[in-house]
């Protein structure tokens, strides 16, 4: 006789969960999962708790129902896993209380250089003491998994406190996340918006930070709809914009910074960084060369009345370090070494007097019409 889904879970209907009387089914303890290959029939059972006293004589009353109603000669004994539910996603502001400043590096446009930046900010964070966690939350083009010479890499699931936590992968004192550990690195990445926010979600919510005293988040150029979801999702401390000298791209970090500032976000801007601020040739260390223009982003910051927390110039390491999975922040005697070394204190600066000066940033709240 054929064996088919229904005849196992009507045998199920007679199984009844000893601590409550109802039978297994209509309790939603037979998970979505029948798999029937010839005689062969397996399905897992989901348990409230990790430690359920009475699962262990549910399995056998189900192996027992499904011998008894069904066909006394499938084969189902050991077939039958138990699966514990997970408990909820904590809701803010609990979502990561080990974490102490969450930090956006945003740019209004892309090819800035942002990735570099926020990845050497990271290390460079790191190298100080400073426990530091980076989501590269950039969907469009993940390359922080380059940057950190862990492109092979993939996050594993360990369970904490009874829920599955993905664990973040570590290099150079960084923990870190990246969508781009779950997609094939040479596919384009085509993500509809809310597959996307839900992908973000999961590494912020399902992953197991621990203590961070700073947690850096790689946003996407511009302004969408992924921006929006973080600051749903999270109280983010302040904001580093990042742009180069020239004024296509200034004009795109005025976007980025009103986004931010607008009533509705309503995210410090902790200061801004002016990347690619001159060229210096390894060979002429005392020789700057102002390929984008001179000193566009610090006018900015003076402008807007913000400050400006580093001029990153341009050497050739830099482009090398981030393509090797090196970066140019663990060389701290060097020319880019010096310049993230000096960023990542005028940041701590600019943080310790944005968290003195205001109140703690609020989680967006979307007002449905």
């Amino acid at each position: 006789m054929a064996i088919y889904p229904q005849l196992i879970l009507d045998a199920l209907k007679n199984v009844r969960y000893p601590g409550t009387g109802q039978d297994i089914v209509s309790a939603g303890m037979v998970a979505d999962d029948i798999r029937i290959d010839g005689m062969k029939v397996s399905f897992s059972l989901i348990t409230e708790k990790t430690h359920d006293p009475f699962i262990k004589s549910v399995v056998k009353m189900a192996e027992q129902a499904i011998l008894t109603y069904a066909d006394s000669t499938i084969d189902i004994k050991g077939n039958i896993a138990v699966k514990a539910k997970q408990p909820p996603r904590p809701a803010q502001p609990d979502l990561l209380p080990g974490v102490k400043n969450i930090i956006a590096v945003a740019s209004g446009k892309g090819g800035v250089g942002k990735s570099t930046v926020c990845t050497n900010l990271a290390v460079a964070l790191a190298l100080k003491g400073y426990k530091v966690g980076l989501l590269d939350a950039d969907i469009f083009g993940p390359s922080v998994p380059k940057m950190f010479n862990v492109e092979d890499e993939g996050p594993v699931m360990e369970n904490i406190e009874g829920r599955d936590m993905m664990m973040p992968i570590e290099n150079y004192g960084v923990k870190m996340l990246s969508i781009g550990f779950f997609v094939n690195k040479s596919d384009a990445v085509v993500w509809r918006g809310a597959m996307a926010s839900n992908a973000l979600k999961q590494l912020i919510g399902d992953a197991h930070w621990g203590d961070l005293d700073y947690f850096l988040i790689d946003f996407p150029p511009g302004t969408s709809d992924i921006h929006l979801t973080l600051v749903q999702t999270l109280p983010i401390t302040g904001a580093v914009i990042v742009s180069t000298p020239q004024e296509v791209a200034l004009a795109d970090a005025r976007k980025g910074i009103s986004m931010f500032t607008g009533d509705k976000v309503n995210v410090p801007i902790l200061g801004l960084v002016e990347n690619m601020a001159w060229f210096t040739p390894a060979e002429l260390p005392e020789n700057k060369y102002y390929i984008f223009g001179k000193d566009g982003c610090k006018k900015l910051a003076e402008e807007q009345g913000f400050d400006l927390l580093g001029q990153i110039p341009i050497v050739q390491s830099i482009r090398e370090g981030g393509d090797s999975g090196h970066p140019v922040a663990l060389n701290t005697d060097s020319i880019t070494g010096m310049a993230f070394a000096e960023l990542a204190d005028n940041l701590l600066g600019a943080v310790d007097k944005r968290n003195r000066e205001l109140p703690g940033t609020k989680v967006v709240e979307i007002q449905k019409h």
